[in-house]
């Protein structure tokens, strides 16, 4: 019964330990987005948005389980210094509303309306993973307000075979993880290597990165945190319709960044997109996964600088 007693004891405490550590970085999370967004609002629309960098406009398209620190963060890493960049929180994403028939297409009236209120008229767009949609749609309705489109391992069109299906698959796991900033906290960092295999990295790419990259890996993932204010945007993404070959009709200069060992956003999004849209240009990569951005962060980032500027006065 002592050691009965003990091992009860013992874990209790453990529990107890976990708890506040929950606790304390959970607060922690919530105060790191407290007042660091701005919110345009429209009767009952609320636009959420942060902007930082002089320059060349630049809106940046989150992915799933993002906002606009993580558009931020996407901003930091490929966009760099010289360019004013603007992260909005897509529909349903921390302080964002998500208006009745929310869908992709009705996303970029919302971009537009937000560059309406901050008197940009012609920007860039980079795009991150389950961004992606929302962007091409962008490009196809308002032609004359985007200068160049980027997409970095983005989602473009649905299809029902095998390999996308298991792909749906971990896209609704991840989703039920946000539902709850417990199940989100617990799982990313006590799994945190499942939990990556998850987003649509393999072993092999885990273990190859660099200490710099897993870093910002790392950071990707903490900065989910906290998850409740994310899931209705991660319940849209996973629900609303794609373009698909709308897309055919965009114009805009488009360039392409995927790795062909991507289980999250699978790389025939990338062959589709290239071979849809009249011009465009197509990196493709052996290795790198979901994590691209992060494994690639150089070259991206060089390449998209290059790519903005060179068609900025178009």
């Amino acid at each position: 019964m002592n050691a009965l007693r003990w091992i009860t004891v013992a874990m209790l405490a453990g529990a107890a330990v976990i708890a506040g550590v929950y606790l304390w970085q959970i607060r922690l999370a919530y105060d790191r987005i407290s007042g660091q967004s701005k919110v345009f609002a429209a009767g009952d629309e609320r636009i959420e948005y942060a902007q930082g960098g002089t320059g060349l406009p630049v809106l940046v398209v989150h992915g799933s389980g993002g906002g606009f620190d993580q558009g931020a963060l996407i901003a930091g890493a490929v966009v760099g210094d010289g360019f004013h960049w603007i992260a909005p929180s897509r529909f349903g994403y921390l302080g964002s509303t998500r208006p009745a028939g929310a869908s992709f297409e009705t996303q970029a009236d919302a971009y537009a309306r937000l560059l309406d209120h901050l008197g940009i008229r012609r920007t860039a767009v980079v795009a991150l993973s389950q961004g992606g949609p929302s962007a091409l749609f962008f490009a196809l309705k308002y032609p004359g307000r985007v200068q160049s489109l980027v997409l970095l391992s983005c989602g473009v069109a649905s299809s029902t075979d095998a390999q996308q299906a298991e792909a749906n698959r971990a896209g609704d796991r991840l989703k039920m993880i946000f539902k709850h900033d417990v199940a989100y906290w617990g799982v990313s960092t006590a799994l945190r290597k499942p939990f990556i295999n998850l987003m649509g990295a393999s072993d092999e790419v885990i273990a190859g990165l660099a200490p710099g990259q897993r870093q910002v890996v790392d950071q990707v993932i903490d900065f989910m945190n906290p998850a409740e204010p994310r899931y209705a945007g991660v319940e849209l993404d996973n629900r609303a319709a794609m373009p698909d070959g709308r897309i055919a009709a965009i114009r805009t200069p488009t360039l392409i960044f995927h790795a062909t060992d991507d289980t999250l956003q699978l790389y025939r999004n990338a062959e589709f997109a290239a071979a849809t849209i009249p011009g465009a240009r197509l990196r493709r990569f052996e290795r790198g996964g979901h994590l691209l951005i992060a494994v690639e962060q150089p070259r991206i980032r060089a390449e998209v600088q290059a790519f903005i500027r060179a068609h900025a006065s178009q």
